[in-house]
């Protein structure tokens, strides 16, 4: 599934503040994006307006022909969103109690409603995919960290989404296992899947992405192709995160 994808004037507030300042962003289809931008500007914050972890107080979110007000969104409107989108979580999320299959099988059986014979073979086609054919029995407590965050990536491609939301997936990792995460992402990314992914790894952005997002105080500052953000930026306030982070 790919399909265009368009938000307009998303504002969220906790209490007085405005984290999210009216946000318009639109992807094309097997577009992937990476947002940067200092903490605490509203880029995790985003993420999950979009499928609705942190309900959004304003604006609309459209993905092809599904089109909500999230002002007025249901819990159907909710429901239709979340089918559409994936989300990969920076502390993996990872249900304890189950394994590695069952990670992956449990939003196939309790959103898209399969069966549990037909998520156990998408499953078993995941965990190959993800280089842990071996472990589909292992629990999150018996993997490493790097083999966790696949687990978690495995049970966002096993939805087929219109759109993937990785949040900053390799801030938790010890830096051994950096790599292979971020190897996974590359490789899901050459098959086009639409991708909006927050992250810290300037390097990576510059590589995966087509465009690149500054984002700052809860509004998108700046965008455009890679080489343009980090080689020519045109605002000041992108020009000195570069320079802090480079």
């Amino acid at each position: 599934m790919s399909c265009e994808i368009n938000v307009k004037g998303l504002v969220k507030r906790f209490g007085q503040n405005v984290v999210l300042n009216g946000i318009d962003l639109s992807l094309k289809p097997g577009e992937r994006v990476a947002i940067i931008g200092p903490s605490g500007t509203g880029k995790s914050t985003l993420l999950r307006c979009l499928n609705f972890l942190d309900r959004p107080d304003e604006g609309r979110i459209t993905l092809g022909d599904l089109s909500v007000d999230v002002a007025r969104a249901g819990k159907q409107d909710i429901l239709a969103l979340r089918r559409r989108t994936s989300f990969v979580f920076q502390n993996y999320a990872l249900f304890a109690n189950k394994n590695a299959r069952q990670n992956i099988t449990e939003g196939l059986t309790v959103v898209r409603g399969w069966t549990r014979e037909k998520a156990d073979a998408r499953a078993e086609q995941i965990l190959a995919q993800i280089g842990l054919a071996d472990r589909g029995d292992s629990y999150p407590a018996a993997m490493s960290g790097g083999q966790q965050q696949r687990v978690g990536i495995g049970r966002a491609m096993a939805l087929d989404a219109d759109l993937m939301l990785f949040d900053e997936p390799t801030s938790a990792l010890d830096p051994e296992w950096v790599g292979e995460v971020l190897d996974l992402i590359r490789r899901i990314a050459d098959g086009r899947q639409t991708m909006l992914i927050v992250t810290h790894e300037m390097q990576f952005a510059r590589e995966i992405a087509d465009r690149i997002i500054f984002m700052d105080g809860g509004r998108i500052v700046e965008q455009g192709p890679p080489d343009q953000i980090f080689g020519n930026a045109k605002d000041d306030r992108t020009r000195a995160f570069l320079r802090r982070v480079g």
